[in-house]
């Protein structure tokens, strides 16, 4: 298993810009695809964006393409999320999670983060 710490949330206004890193301990993290979740109050965690093991393939929630853009860099056992023009909308609090493979299924995922606050201010 993985063991994620996310970092790199914060205060932003509307139209701005954040970088999420996700440091996952662990000598087995490039066997992991790695994936990012969000939860806003009173809504049930939903799927952001997964990046398989070797980074080659990625997919978003419809909502985020074209704005978000997960990576990974597997030296650094680390993965990020940039997230572009974000909106109020995208106030939650991100999770980094790992799973076997590259999916949106949320039961695929294990070995949770504790999290990191966005807020988007309009």
């Amino acid at each position: 298993q993985v063991q994620p710490v996310e970092s790199g949330g914060g205060l932003v206004q509307a139209g701005g810009s954040l970088r999420l890193s996700c440091a996952a301990s662990g000598s087995t993290f490039s066997s992991y695809a790695m994936g990012w979740f969000r939860q806003a109050p009173g809504k049930e965690r939903e799927f952001v964006a997964t990046i398989s093991r070797d980074g080659g393939y990625t997919d978003y929630a419809d909502s985020v393409k074209g704005r978000f853009t997960i990576s990974r860099d597997n030296a650094k056992n680390t993965v990020y999320l940039q997230m572009n023009n974000l909106q109020s909308e995208d106030t939650a609090v991100y999770y980094c999670t790992g799973a076997p493979w590259a999916t949106r299924e949320f039961v695929r995922y294990d070995s949770w983060g504790q999290g990191t606050q966005v807020t988007v201010s309009s």
